[in-house]
Order: structure tokens, then sequence, then C-alpha cells
């Protein structure tokens, strides 16, 4: 197996190489979706936690998933972009490594909730408190999220 990635040489990422404005303006993006992903996570996460109870629960999913996909949208293809102009260092980073593995325990995470809490929601969304599932699974995803805020601005001093 060889020890180093490579990738082919996609046109795009040659241009982000060499552009003085594309580079910055495709990590501007990526920036701008993890700002309205965590945002709206993080506000349902509040929600769930106990902040705002006459706010429905439903309601408020119903306003913020469609952000936080949309977010998404924005999120992958620039990090995509983002990581192609420099795989074999981003692979060889840890801090990139233990990102990656903090997005896949965000979105499992999320499965778990909407598997598991968000099932009975009719019987917590407005008024009353959620499950003690539903809270902890809603404080580990601030957790994790700020957590995965933290490498991605590590990667730049690793």
């Amino acid at each position: 197996m060889p020890d180093t990635v490579t990738l082919p040489a996609f046109p795009l990422t040659a241009m982000m190489k060499s552009s003085t404005w594309l580079f910055p303006l495709v990590e501007t993006v990526h920036i701008w979706g993890i700002v309205i992903l965590v945002g709206s996570v993080v506000m349902f996460d509040l929600r769930v936690l106990g902040l705002s109870r006459g706010l429905p629960v439903r309601a408020l999913a119903r306003f913020l998933l469609p952000l936080s996909l949309g977010a998404l949208l924005l999120v992958l293809p620039s990090g995509v972009l983002l990581f192609a102009t420099q795989p074999e260092e981003l692979l060889a980073n840890r801090v990139f490594t233990i990102k990656l593995g903090l997005l896949f325990l965000a979105a499992c995470n999320a499965l778990a909730f909407h598997a598991g809490p968000y099932g009975s929601v009719a019987t917590w969304d407005t008024g009353t408190r959620a499950p003690v599932l539903a809270r902890v699974l809603a404080a580990a995803s601030i957790l994790i999220w700020l957590a995965v805020i933290l490498c991605g601005r590590m990667l730049a001093y690793f």
C-alpha cells in the first residue's frame, strides 16, 4: 500500500492552489455552512435541554432541519475541495482524523436522537421536560460540535 494518497489533478483543485482568492472563498463558504449548521443544531439542542419550553419542539425542528440540510450543501462540497488541495498533509494530521471521527460521532448521535427519543416528541413537544435520553443526546451534540469546531481551528496550527 502506498504511503501517500494521490488524487487526480482536478482543474478546480489546481485553480484553488494557484489562485489568490479561490481557496479563501471556498474556505469562507465552508465556514458559513458550519455557522448555519452548528447554529441550527445548537438552537435545537438548547430547546431539548429545556430553554424556551413554550416553543414546540416539532415546529422548531420543521424550521431548523431544512437550514441544517441546506448548510450541508455548503459544508460537504467545500470541505471536499479544501481537502483535495492537501490530502496527504491532512490525512497525516492527527487533528484532522480526530475531526473526522467527531463528525462521524455527531452523525451517530443525531441518528440515535431521531431513532430514539424524538419518536415520542408528541408527549414532550411543548411545556414538558424532554426525556433524560433526549437531554443527554442534546448535550452530547453540543459538546461534539464544539469539539469539531475546535479541531477545525487547530488544523492551522498542527
